[in-house]
């Protein structure tokens, strides 16, 4: 391809990193052939339960009739100025669900998909209603010991973003997958980047001459 203005020098430049890009998506897809690859977890050791906006559902229950995959986020609130004992809800992870409760919608046509946060069901429907979710199922694990379980909640209480993916093979649930990255030391000046996958603010920001930027992150509100 060539650009309208574009120099010899930055068609050399953009050839070799378009080489880079070819050798990145190779290697994406060989280590989602290896995840996909990956033979089944272990058997989940009860069926939680969970609180929903219609009241109390299983583990079980939040795989949808005809899908056996099942895909839970674990959204954090995070201690807030002032004392409050349930906390804020963490503005990465309203990032992440401002995004993925759009793509819900087409999501759900594959898999089962589900947001779950340990406080109160109806602090957590507020929240997602003060953003305009409409189409993610949000869930409160208060009364389980689901977070801790699946590495959600640290030994002293603090809760902590992870993606999981659940199947359902000859009627038992199977751990399948989690985003492990977050519990591996990042390169220095890295993130554990173990969510970017479902994040499309960094894809975009990614691709800009500015980047990331070292001190900048979303926020629940900007003026």
């Amino acid at each position: 391809m060539k650009w309208p203005g574009e120099s010899d020098e930055y068609r050399r430049a953009r050839d070799e990193l378009l080489q880079s890009e070819i050798e990145l998506r190779r290697q994406e897809e060989a280590v989602a052939a290896q995840r996909r690859a990956l033979p089944l977890g272990g058997a989940v050791p009860e069926d939680y339960a969970f609180d929903g906006a219609d009241g109390e559902l299983r583990l079980s229950a939040l795989f949808a009739e005809g899908k056996d995959t099942l895909f839970p986020y674990s959204f954090m609130f995070i201690p807030a100025e002032g004392g409050d004992p349930l906390g804020a809800a963490c503005p990465s992870c309203t990032s992440i669900i401002d995004s993925m409760d759009g793509a819900a919608r087409h999501l759900t046509r594959r898999i089962a998909f589900a947001v779950e946060a340990k406080v109160p069901v109806q602090r957590f429907l507020a929240h997602g209603q003060a953003r305009g979710w409409r189409h993610a199922q949000l869930l409160s694990s208060a009364r389980s010991t689901y977070r801790r379980d699946y590495n959600a909640e640290s030994d002293d209480g603090a809760q902590l973003p992870i993606a999981s993916v659940f199947v359902r093979r000859d009627g038992t649930i199977h751990h399948s997958w989690s985003s492990e990255l977050f519990g591996a030391r990042p390169d220095p000046g890295q993130d554990p980047r173990h969510v970017d996958f479902m994040w499309p603010v960094w894809a975009a920001l990614d691709r800009t001459p500015e980047g990331r930027g070292a001190d900048w992150g979303p926020h629940l509100e900007y003026r």
